[in-house]
C-alpha cells in the first residue's frame, strides 16, 4: 500500500499543491491578518458527541446528503464561515451501529477569498462538493496512514513562497476534485482541464487562508492521516455553511 519515495516524481517539484499548478505571486497560501488555530486529536471527541450518535451527519442538507455515497463511513466535514471568509472548523465523524459519531474537530482555514460551486484555476477559493479521499503523502515519514502514502521531498514548497508556508506539506490528503484517485496526489493531471484547477488538498496550517486547499494543525493532520480507512470510503463535504445546509 506503500508507494516509493522516487514517486517517478523526480522531475515533479510542487507545483501541483493547494489549487494552482503553479504561483508568480510569491507568496504561498499567506492571508493577511488570520491566525493560527488549534485543535481537539481524533481521539473520541467531546464526551458529550461521543453519547450522541446521529443519523445524519450534521450541518449538511438534502443536496450534499445525496452525494455522500451509500458505502462511504467515514466523512470530513468542512464547515466554512462564509461564502468569502478563509475561516473554518473541520470535524471527523465516523458510522457506527448507532450514526454518525463525531470523532474529532480542530479550527481550519480554506481559501483566501472563501469557497465556489464553481472553482476555477488561480481564484483562491474552496470548491463546494463531496469529494472521495483516497490517496496521501509528504515531505515527513508516513505517522501510520491507512490511505496509500507517498513519501517523498517532492512535496517541499518552493523556496520563493513565503517562509511559514515551508511545512504546509509536511503532511497531505489528496481531494479527488478534477484528479485521477489512486495516484500520488503530486501527480499533475487533470482530467476537467487545467483551468478547473486541481491540487486541493488537505494540509497542514500555517494562520492563513490557502490557495483553495483546506488546512489543520500538525497534530489534526498526523490523526486523520492514522484515522482515515480507505475500507470505510471516507469522503470529504466542503463548503460554506450555506452551501452544506442548502
Amino acid at each position: 500500500m506503500r508507494r516509493a519515495v522516487a514517486v517517478a516524481a523526480a522531475g515533479l517539484v510542487l507545483l501541483v499543491g493547494c489549487g494552482s499548478a503553479g504561483r508568480s505571486d510569491g507568496q504561498g497560501d499567506d492571508h493577511a491578518g488570520a491566525r493560527a488555530h488549534g485543535g481537539h486529536r481524533t481521539d473520541g471527541g467531546s464526551d458529550a458527541a461521543r453519547a450522541a450518535p446521529r443519523t445524519q451527519v450534521p450541518g449538511i442538507g438534502p443536496a450534499l446528503r445525496a452525494r455522500i455515497p451509500a458505502a462511504s463511513r467515514q466523512v470530513v466535514a468542512v464547515y466554512g464561515r462564509g461564502a468569502d471568509s478563509p475561516d473554518a472548523t473541520l470535524v471527523l465523524y465516523d458510522k457506527g451501529a448507532d450514526g454518525w459519531e463525531e470523532k474529532g474537530s480542530w479550527a481550519a482555514h480554506n481559501g483566501r477569498h472563501g469557497w465556489t460551486t464553481n472553482h476555477h484555476e488561480g481564484d483562491k477559493r474552496s470548491p463546494v462538493g463531496v469529494f472521495t479521499l483516497t490517496d496521501a503523502g509528504g515531505v515527513l515519514a508516513d505517522p501510520g496512514a491507512r490511505l496509500p502514502y507517498t513519501h517523498t521531498a517532492a512535496f517541499t514548497p518552493p523556496t520563493y513562497w513565503s517562509k511559514n508556508t515551508r511545512h504546509d506539506f509536511d503532511y497531505v490528503v489528496a481531494v479527488n476534485y478534477n484528479r485521477v484517485p489512486g495516484r500520488s496526489p503530486l501527480d499533475p493531471e487533470r482530467p476537467e482541464g487545467q483551468a478547473k484547477g486541481g491540487g486541493i488538498w488537505l494540509h497542514l496550517d500555517h494562520g492563513s487562508g490557502t490557495s483553495g486547499c483546506v488546512s489543520i494543525a500538525k497534530e489534526g493532520m498526523a490523526g486523520l492521516l492514522r484515522a482515515l480507512d480507505p475500507a470505510r470510503r471516507p469522503v470529504v463535504v466542503m463548503g460554506d455553511r450555506a452551501h452544506l445546509e442548502g
